[in-house]
Parts: structure tokens; C-alpha cells; sequence
């Protein structure tokens, strides 16, 4: 069953293959995914998987995952299989996988077709040369001396350009349109290039491989695509689509553009995402700042939140930029919901109550998620020295600030009220590094009989149960809003992107933490276990941090 949320995504797209329905255009409705297997995926492509994915469900119809393998010199068998792994894991399922590569003798055969009927020729400039004569935005293309050859001289041309006599790029097979056309892709395209490279499924066979414009629109046909989606650039892309079809006279699918998702902050170029990874910019594809899918899943966000943020966009025909923070608040809204609380203790101070019982440890009863009562509560050591955040405790306080400072009561989470009696500096760095105070034993699970009010709670790690951990606190990789812009990608990283924070210390529960399960840490964030954590040293990964009042506060009040 299809629920509202989506049926909503891509509505104009749906009314119009519903219209095409109602009309008898077209008997059932089939789309595709076409990805090019020369990267790893994006949350980019997840809108248009997902208008591909819901359009075909909607209408009880099938989605076909085609590969658009045109491109050897940059095409691996290893995106192949994690675009297939990272659609699965967002939840999209395809009725049949194929290739562009499937099809190239068919591709080949109507090649031969068009140049039989003298709309398709071969030309002997070189690359720069086409581009040279291709024409502007006001002034028209040259034709190429070559464009009047006989058909009998260019279909023996293109079978020796297919056999491997010609030398890589020294000859092409353009289709013959008009040179004059105002839309410059109908200027006798490209259709085949030379081009001596292994194929990753058809090794050596070919010395000749389709352009993009001429297997994409052939490809749906040959497959029965009935609605080819597509982004916003590929519109004047689609008479050329149309043409091809209709000298052919074959099956002609229906292309409809949707807007790109363009998120801030966000790198949406794959080629520029490889340029970052080949050169060590980052630590791979699934480096925890960048928004590739094995990036987004490794820092932690669920494939629910990223579908959801999709949805929540919703669609246009027009183009628009969203901010990170959107995504970010829809993350958290999921992982508030799903995870479960732990506490965590990242830049750890002692605290030593002096009146505890030497030797005593005490279970305390802390919830689980308390969004989700059935997940029920867990013991937490507790003893006579914890640790606390750095940020939990002042010698002088600011204003409104109501932790640990001489003085003053807090409540430690499911535990007891604490009162500070003194706090301790290092010697070297001036900062507080250890913690005095009294606990009222009356209080045990924070309530105070006497009804007196504590204004602030903190989290806490018994020392003598903490587990060591490593925790990598992530921000935004790029300076720069729209960092596809420009070519400069070095100037643009963000040198504080990644912090690792080493000697955390967490409650003992989290030792066993296996890599992608996903806590909250209290008053922290939320956190992911990395598959670089081993048994008993675990590393966590920052999703998203907690909406933090006192953080705003304080950093006002630094810039006052």
C-alpha cells in the first residue's frame, strides 16, 4: 500500500502518467534507475530513485535497474555493486537489472538503420574540430565536410571503425539533424565514438561505444521504459530523445524533468566526490562528511530519515537550493524516535563525592528512550567518583548559568543531587580538572523530598565502569554554501571539519556496541558505532548534534 507521504512526492509527475493511463498512451507503467557505475551514490540521486521507485508503485508497475555502462574508461564492477547494495539498503527494489551493455549489438543494428536512411553519418574531424563547429548560443553550427558522404562509403566506414582500423578518437558516427537548430544537442550529435578500452562485462569486443544521448533513449525503448524521469538538465535533451525514436519508428517512451535536490554544503558532483577521494581529501566514499550514501550510513543517519527528508522536500519543475539544516532536523526528529539513551562522557572531569561510602556501588534505574516506553529502562553503575563534561562545571560563573560551580546543586541523571564544594585546577593549563561535592542521600533517582528545586540535571560515567573510547565529532566538510561551484576544492575544505576526541569515557554498556548501532548520547547528540571501534574500545561517530540552549547562550555571550 502506498501511504500519503507517498503519493505527495513528485505529484505533477503522477497526475501525468495517471493522464497518460486514462488516455491509453500507454497500457502499464514502467520506469528505471539509470546509473553510470563510475562512483558511489549520493543523496543527490535518492530523489530521483524515489520518484522512479514511487511513480512505478503507484501505478502497479515495475522498476528496472539499468546500468548506463557507456563509459569503460571509467566504469568499475565495484560501483556496480555498491549502487545495488545502497538502493537495497534505501529500501527501492527493481523488477529486473540490466545494461546498457545488454543492448549493444541491437544499438549497433539501429545505428546501421539511420545511416541506411542517410540520417547518420561518419565524420572524420577530431573532437576539438566538432566542438569548433558546433556553433554558439547565437550563431549557428558549420556543417562538417564529411556530412554528404554516401551511404554505402559510411556504412563501410563505421564497420571498420566497429573492426578497430581507425586510431582512437580520429573518427565519430554523428546523426545528421540540422547544424542550424537553436538547441545546440540537435546539432549532428555524437552518436559513437572510438575508443580502445576494456569493458568491465564485455572485455575487448568493441572498439566503438555509444555516447549518453544515443544508448539512454534507445535503451528505454528496447526495454519497454514507458516514463523516462529525469532532472531538469536533460530537457533539452529531450527532442533529441524524441527524434531518434521517431526516424527509427520504434516504442517511444515519455520523458518528464523533475528539479534536483541540491542541498547546501553538499558536494553533488560524483566526479568531483572521486576527485576528493583520489587525492586523500578525505578517507573514501564513506568518509562520514561527505553525502554519499556509504558516508551518510557510516556517520549514522538511517535510510528512513534520508527517504523522509525526500519527501518532505517535494517537488517542482523549478530548481531551488535546501539548507543542511533541514536534513540535519529531520535526522534527528528520526533518531530522537529510534535511539536508544546512553550517557557519554567526551572531555571528562572527575568528580569525587567526598561523602559516599568508600567502596560502595549502587544500580541505578535509567530509561531507555523516553519516545518510546517500550524500550524499557537499564542498570547504570554508579560510585563515589564519576566523570562529568568539562563544560558542566565553572570555579566562576557566568550569568544563567546553572550547573556546577561552587555553591551550587545539580542533579545527576537517575542518580542523586549533588552540591559542589570545591573544584581544582591543573597546574599547567589552568583548567578544572577535578570536581569536589556532597551528595544528599534522600534524593536517589534526582527527586528531592524536601521540595526543593535543582534547575540543572547532568549526565555522568562512573569512573570505575567507564569504557575508553575514541568519538569523531563531524562538521561540515566544505566553507562554501555550493561547493560544486569552481574547481578550487582545496581552498574550500573546512579545516575543523573532523575533531577526535580520544579518552571519552562511557557507560559500560556501550563496550559491546557493534558498528551502525546508534545511541544518543545524553545532552551530547547522537552517536554511531565505526567498524574501526574494536571489542572493549569502541569508536563512535557524531550523526547530529542535540538542540543545545545553553550552547547559544554562551556563544552570545563570547561574541558580546
Amino acid at each position: 500500500m502506498t501511504s500519503s507521504s507517498e503519493s505527495q512526492t513528485g505529484q505533477f509527475i503522477l497526475d501525468a502518467v495517471a493522464e497518460d493511463l486514462k488516455s491509453g498512451r500507454f497500457q502499464y507503467v514502467r520506469t528505471r534507475l539509470p546509473p553510470e557505475p563510475n562512483g558511489y551514490l549520493h543523496i543527490g540521486h535518492v530523489k530521483a530513485w524515489w520518484i522512479d521507485y514511487i511513480t512505478a508503485k503507484t501505478n502497479g508497475g515495475e522498476l528496472y535497474l539499468r546500468f548506463d555502462d557507456t563509459n569503460p574508461t571509467k566504469e568499475e564492477t565495484e560501483y556496480v555493486n555498491a549502487i545495488k547494495e545502497d538502493t537495497e539498503w534505501l529500501g527501492i527494489h527493481w523488477a529486473k537489472e540490466t545494461y546498457a551493455s545488454d543492448y549493444f549489438d541491437r544499438l549497433y543494428e539501429w545505428a546501421i538503420r539511420l545511416v541506411k536512411k542517410g540520417l547518420a553519418y561518419v565524420d572524420d574531424q577530431s573532437p576539438e574540430e566538432v566542438t569548433a563547429t558546433r556553433g554558439t548560443l547565437t550563431e549557428p553550427g558549420r556543417n562538417s565536410p564529411n556530412r554528404g558522404r554516401p551511404v554505402a562509403e559510411n556504412l563501410d566506414l563505421l564497420d571498420r571503425m566497429k573492426r578497430g582500423e581507425f586510431a582512437e578518437g580520429s573518427r565519430t558516427l554523428r546523426a545528421k539533424i540540422d547544424m542550424a537548430d537553436p538547441n545546440i544537442v540537435m546539432r549532428d550529435p555524437v552518436m559513437y565514438r572510438i575508443l580502445r578500452a576494456p569493458h568491465h562485462r564485455t572485455g575487448s569486443a568493441w572498439n566503438i561505444y555509444p555516447m549518453y544521448d544515443w544508448s539512454h533513449g534507445q535503451n528505454d525503448s528496447m526495454e519497454g521504459v514507458t516514463h523516462s524521469l529525469c532532472s531538469q538538465e536533460y530537457i533539452i535533451h529531450r527532442p533529441l530523445y524524441e527524434w531518434f525514436l521517431a526516424q527509427l519508428g520504434e516504442f517511444r517512451t515519455r520523458q518528464i524533468e523533475f528539479s534536483r535536490l541540491n542541498l547546501t554544503h553538499a558536494m553533488m558532483s560524483k566526479r568531483k566526490v572521486r576527485r576528493l577521494v583520489e587525492a586523500g581529501l578525505v578517507r573514501g566514499w564513506d568518509d562520514p562528511r561527505l553525502t554519499t550514501l556509504r558516508g551518510l550510513r557510516r556517520r549514522g543517519v538511517n535510510p528512513e530519515a534520508i527517504i523522509e527528508f525526500v519527501r518532505s522536500v517535494g517537488e517542482t519543475k523549478n530548481d531551488s537550493w535546501v539548507d543542511m539544516s533541514v536534513f540535519e532536523a529531520v535526522v534527528r526528529d528520526d533518531l530522537n524516535r529510534r535511539s536508544i539513551r546512553r550517557m557519554g562522557v567526551l572531555r571528562p572531569v572527575k568528580l569525587v563525592i567526598d561523602n559516599y561510602p568508600a567502596g560502595q556501588v549502587e544500580e541505578m534505574e535509567a530509561v531507555n528512550n523516553p519516545e518510546d516506553p517500550a524500550a524499557g529502562t537499564r542498570k547504570v553503575p554508579f560510585s563515589g567518583t564519576l566523570f562529568i563534561e568539562q563544560d558542566d562545571v565553572r570555579e566562576t560563573p557566568p550569568p544563567k548559568y546553572f550547573r556546577l560551580f561552587p555553591g551550587n546543586e545539580v542533579r545527576l541523571r537517575s542518580a542523586y543531587i549533588v552540591k559542589c564544594t570545591g573544584v581544582r585546577k591543573d597546574p599547567a593549563t589552568g583548567e578544572v580538572d577535578e570536581v569536589h561535592c556532597t551528595y544528599d542521600p534522600a534524593t536517589r533517582g534526582g527527586d528531592a523530598p524536601d521540595g526543593r528545586k535543582v534547575k540543572s540535571t547532568i549526565h555522568w560515567v562512573s569512573a570505575q565502569h567507564a569504557v575508553t573510547a575514541e568519538v569523531r565529532l563531524y562538521d561540515q566538510l566544505f566553507t562554501v554554501a555550493q561547493p560544486d561551484v569552481g574547481d578550487d576544492l582545496d581552498g574550500i575544505l573546512n579545516p575543523r571539519s573532523l575533531e577526535v576526541l580520544k579518552g571519552c569515557r562511557l557507560e559500560p554498556a556501550l563496550a559491546d556496541a557493534k558498528p551502525g548501532d546508534k545511541f544518543q548520547f545524553e545532552r551530547n547528540g547522537y552517536f554511531c558505532a565505526d567498524p574501526d571501534g574494536q571489542p572493549g574500545r569502541p569508536v563512535f561517530n557524531r550523526t547530529v548534534t542535540l538542540r543545545d540552549a545553553w550552547a547559544k547562550i554562551e556563544k552570545a555571550a563570547k561574541g558580546s
